[in-house]
């Protein structure tokens, strides 16, 4: 009987970590081998447009990224930056460089969400056709918002644009594999998504709305991952946002070490909340129905790399155990295909994009970047239940 509940466990264990990496090694493969289908595009004018930058203490990044929009803005277009919480010059320099100020103070209701809440009040007095969203650290790549908003108008849905973080030019070999990771999750697998034929998740910075979308959308919350969030609750009444590759938005990763581990924190302790909710959703009819969204929410349940990685060698343990006790072979199969195609996904995406972040001298980091996330990992737990926005330190101390 005893042996019969280990096998069970350790089958289901197999199982559970096989469906996540099925779906990741699909997404990853698709999104490395053959051409990118060309997107969608509106004929004739490009709308107008309002860009919109929710900003917390950001004097250090916004005129880089102010002057960033407007050299790719239009007559009739509008740059709104919300200062949210601020207590240094992010407000007076904004005004400055020409942009339109909302200087929101609400120790209470902190947040991005809440900043885009007001933004989007404000643009209400006088709607534009499309909204762009760009948050204040980040500068736009040539063409970026023509194409976010032609495509945007063209299918009348939210878009996201290709939106990467860099490690900065003397970074340690943990950001280089940070970067990989992040390229992995924003754009490799948004393109495997894309090319299936089905929608991305929104990422965080350099969305782009049609006015109707976003003027009804429930922006005012304090979700860590209000992005992602925002994203599926589009897909879920029908609005799911389509992936953008032709327009790029950049960033780069802190410098300090204190703003890696809030970044992480606060990213890593979002998804787990938001899992709690959508493995309920797993369970609605409603959402099985939805092809859109169940893409997503499948998408978002896949955990993140380091932490896949982990549980895939958990699972491999006890099937190992099992089978050189001649008791049960099969939770070892299980695991040995999970295990071949995480790493034959990942080395396909690492050898088609991501060779110039992560090249092969670094590999060998590898296992003790692995080992610092995940000791990490409880700690974000412990906060999913209770976290509250805290800006990401972005100050150059290494």
């Amino acid at each position: 009987m005893q042996q019969d509940i280990l096998v069970a466990a350790a089958l289901l264990l197999s199982v559970v970590v096989l469906v996540p990496t099925v779906f990741f090694a699909i997404e990853c493969l698709a999104g490395s081998i053959g051409r990118q289908s060309t997107p969608p595009r509106q004929n004739g004018r490009r709308p107008q447009v309002a860009v919109l930058v929710p900003a917390h203490n950001e004097e250090l990044q916004i005129i880089g990224t102010l002057q960033s929009i407007q050299s790719q803005m239009r007559d009739g277009d509008r740059l709104v930056v919300v200062a949210d919480n601020c207590n240094d010059l992010t407000a007076s320099l904004a005004r400055e460089a020409g942009a339109d100020v909302i200087v929101r103070f609400d120790p209470l209701r902190r947040g991005k969400g809440y900043a885009l809440d007001a933004g989007v009040r404000y643009l209400g007095l006088l709607p534009p056709d499309v909204v762009v969203i760009v948050d204040a650290d980040c500068w736009l790549e040539p063409g970026a918002l023509d194409n976010l908003a032609l495509m945007a108008a063209a299918t009348n849905g939210p878009v996201q644009s290709r939106y990467l973080m860099f490690a900065p030019p003397d970074a340690s070999i943990n950001l280089a594999v940070s970067e990989f990771a992040f390229l992995l999750k924003n754009r490799i697998r948004l393109l495997g998504l894309a090319k299936l034929g089905l929608p991305a998740q929104l990422t965080g910075s350099g969305m782009a709305f049609p006015w109707a979308v976003l003027r009804d959308a429930a922006l005012a919350n304090g979700d860590l991952v209000e992005d992602m969030k925002l994203g599926l609750d589009l897909a879920r009444i029908g609005q799911a946002p389509l992936f953008c590759d032709a327009a790029a938005v950049s960033s780069r990763f802190p410098y300090s070490k204190k703003g890696l581990e809030t970044q992480a924190s606060r990213w890593n302790a979002g998804r787990l909340a938001l899992a709690a909710h959508l493995f309920s959703a797993l369970l609605d009819v409603n959402t099985l129905r939805n092809r859109a969204y169940l893409a997503l929410v499948v998408d978002a349940l896949i955990p993140p790399l380091t932490l896949l990685a982990a549980l895939l060698l958990l699972s491999l343990f006890p099937a190992v155990l099992l089978a050189t006790s001649g008791i049960a072979i099969a939770p070892l199969a299980i695991s040995i295909i999970s295990i071949l195609a995480f790493d034959i996904a990942l080395s396909v995406a690492w050898w088609r994009h991501g060779r110039r972040a992560l090249p092969m001298h670094a590999m060998a980091d590898i296992p003790g970047y692995i080992f610092k996330k995940l000791r990490l990992y409880p700690r974000h737990v412990i906060e999913a239940g209770g976290a509250t926005w805290i800006r990401t330190d972005r100050t150059r101390i290494h």
